[in-house]
């Protein structure tokens, strides 16, 4: 279960055996499940914990008072929903499955032991959120700046190299489980118009989606076309310098 944390948290930072023992004693601790298509917390809730994904995909979004819903970040295997949300009141926003999910529930004092005895591990998490904070200038950027088009196509390119990241993906194919809704909630567009889009990309042989299957055959025509830069995810970061070099 622990695996995904730890491939993100050692990409930052190089973590020690008993670093790695303290997160897998943290994470087994208060593992829930969590159906699709629930919430995880609501708008107006008080936070209490700090929530881990280990499995599946959940989202944070926000919604207006007539229904209408714009999904503002994906969450997939070793994504901590919020570092410090506990912190706050209230929810000014919800967290909900998009998958059936598996999550670890930390509490704050659990969590706040970890980062106080594991200053590695804090690094780490600290460089984490550094990179959360990155990936929403850039989604911010695709609603402000971006055609439909470009939108979609960056969209895919951060979600194959972010699930590559953590080892889910399979050559060029990974799980994808969000419905056009999910899509277009997501990139500020109509369902009709990410299905014409995403249609355009499969005639160009740009991607192919077959049931939850997610292909990109031409990874750097889809880069280009979506004029992605991976930049913001810091894939070439200090763990992976310090592995090769140790």
């Amino acid at each position: 279960m622990v695996n995904s944390l730890a491939l993100r948290l050692q990409a930052y930072t190089k973590l020690s055996q008993d670093d790695m023992a303290a997160i897998d004693r943290l994470v087994r601790k208060g593992v829930r499940e969590i159906g699709a298509r629930r919430d995880l917390l609501r708008e107006g809730e008080t936070p209490r914990s700090v929530f881990l994904v280990l499995e599946g995909w959940a989202c944070r979004y926000k919604t207006l008072p007539d229904g209408r819903r714009q999904i503002v970040s994906l969450f997939i295997a070793g994504d901590i929903c919020d570092l410090n949300i506990y912190i706050l009141k209230e929810m000014d926003h919800s967290i909900g499955a998009i998958t059936s999910l598996k999550v670890a529930e930390i509490s704050r004092d659990d969590f706040e032991r970890l980062m106080l005895e594991h200053p590695r591990i804090t690094q780490a998490l600290f460089w984490n959120e550094l990179v959360t904070v990155a990936v929403q200038r850039e989604w911010t950027l695709n609603l402000g700046q971006r055609t439909a088009y470009e939108r979609i196509a960056h969209l895919l390119c951060e979600i194959y190299l972010r699930l590559s990241s953590v080892g889910l993906t399979s050559g060029d194919s990974c799980h994808f489980p969000l419905t056009q809704v999910d899509i277009a909630d997501a990139t500020g567009l109509t369902a009709v118009h990410v299905n014409r889009t995403l249609q355009e990309l499969r005639r160009e042989g740009l991607v192919e989606l077959h049931g939850r299957t997610l292909t990109i055959p031409d990874f750097e025509g889809l880069r280009a076309a979506a004029m992605f830069n991976d930049n913001y995810l810091h894939l070439e970061r200090e763990g992976a310098y310090l592995d090769a070099n140790d």
